[in-house]
C-alpha cells in the first residue's frame, strides 16, 4: 500500500508540473485587463472577440487550419506508405532507414529551417502555402511513421497470410484487413502531425511569407512587439483544439473497435 501511495504521488506530482504553466495562464485569457497580470480585476471574454475580429488574428487563424490540414492530410499519407514499406523484412537497412525518417525530430529547427529555405526558393515554393506544407510535413512524417509502426507491430502476419491464402489480392488485403486494424495508429499519428503543425514556429518563419502567417508565428510575434492577454486567448483556442481532436479520435478508435469485435 505505501508503495502504491508513493507512485501515485510521484505520478500526481509529475501531472501537476506538466500542466502548471497551462494552469497559469489560461485563466488570464478571460482577464478584462489589457496586460497579463494577477488577481483578474474581472472576467471578460473581450480577447477571444479580438481573436476572431482583428484581421491578423483572423488571418492568422484561417491560415493555420489550411495549412495543418494539408500537412495532416500528406503527413499521414507519406507516414503510413512508409511505415508499410518499412514493415519488410527484406529491405536491407530497414534500420538505418527508419532512423533517417526519425531525423527531422533531432536536427535543431534552425538547421532545418535554413534548408528548407535554400530547398524550396529553388522550386519557387518560398512565400506559398505548398511551400509551408511542405516544411511542416518534414516534421510531422516522424510522428507518424512512429505511430503507424507501433500498430504495424501488432497486427499479427497470420491474419493477412490467411486473407491471401483465400484468393485476396494484396490491395484488399491492405484495405480491408491491414489499414482497419493499423486504423488506431494512424488517427493518433494524424493528430501528431496536425498539432505539429499548428505549433511549429521556426520553420514557418523561415519559409512563408506575410500571406502565410500562421497563428503560432502571430502569437510569437505578438510577444515580441506587445505581451497581451490575446496570447492566453490563442493559447487557449489551441488546447481546447486539441482537446477536441483527441476526444474525436478516441471515440472514432472505439467504435473501430467494436466494429472489428462484431465482425
Amino acid at each position: 500500500m505505501p508503495m502504491k501511495l508513493t507512485k501515485f504521488t510521484f505520478a500526481a506530482l509529475a501531472m501537476l508540473f506538466l500542466v502548471a504553466p497551462l494552469i497559469a495562464i489560461l485563466p488570464l485569457a478571460f482577464t478584462s485587463s489589457v496586460i497579463l497580470t494577477y488577481p483578474i480585476p474581472s472576467w471578460s471574454l473581450r480577447w477571444f472577440e479580438e481573436l476572431f475580429t482583428a484581421d491578423a488574428w483572423r488571418r492568422a487563424i484561417v491560415n493555420s487550419l489550411i495549412i495543418g490540414t494539408g500537412t495532416t492530410l500528406l503527413a499521414t499519407v507519406l507516414g503510413t506508405t512508409a511505415s508499410l514499406g518499412l514493415r519488410n523484412r527484406l529491405i536491407f537497412f530497414r534500420g538505418t532507414m527508419r532512423t533517417l525518417f526519425l531525423l527531422p525530430m533531432v536536427v535543431p529547427a534552425v538547421v532545418l529551417g535554413v534548408g528548407m529555405q535554400v530547398l524550396l526558393a529553388r522550386f519557387g515554393l518560398t512565400n506559398s502555402y505548398l511551400g509551408v506544407i511542405i516544411a511542416h510535413t518534414v516534421v510531422a512524417v516522424p510522428f507518424v511513421v512512429v505511430s503507424v509502426t507501433g500498430a504495424l507491430t501488432g497486427i499479427d502476419k497470420r491474419v493477412e497470410l490467411a486473407a491471401g491464402s483465400l484468393g485476396a489480392s494484396p490491395t484488399t488485403v491492405f484495405r480491408r484487413v491491414t489499414l482497419p486494424l493499423a486504423m488506431p495508429g494512424v488517427l493518433s499519428g494524424a493528430v501528431l502531425a496536425f498539432a505539429t503543425s499548428l505549433d511549429e514556429v521556426v520553420l514557418t518563419l523561415f519559409v512563408a511569407g506575410p500571406n502565410q502567417r500562421t497563428l503560432a508565428r502571430q502569437m510569437f510575434s505578438s510577444i515580441r512587439e506587445n505581451i497581451s492577454p490575446a496570447i492566453a486567448a490563442a493559447a487557449f483556442l489551441f488546447i481546447a483544439v486539441t482537446v477536441i481532436v483527441g476526444v474525436i479520435v478516441v471515440m472514432s478508435r472505439l467504435m473501430l473497435a467494436k466494429r472489428l469485435g462484431r465482425t
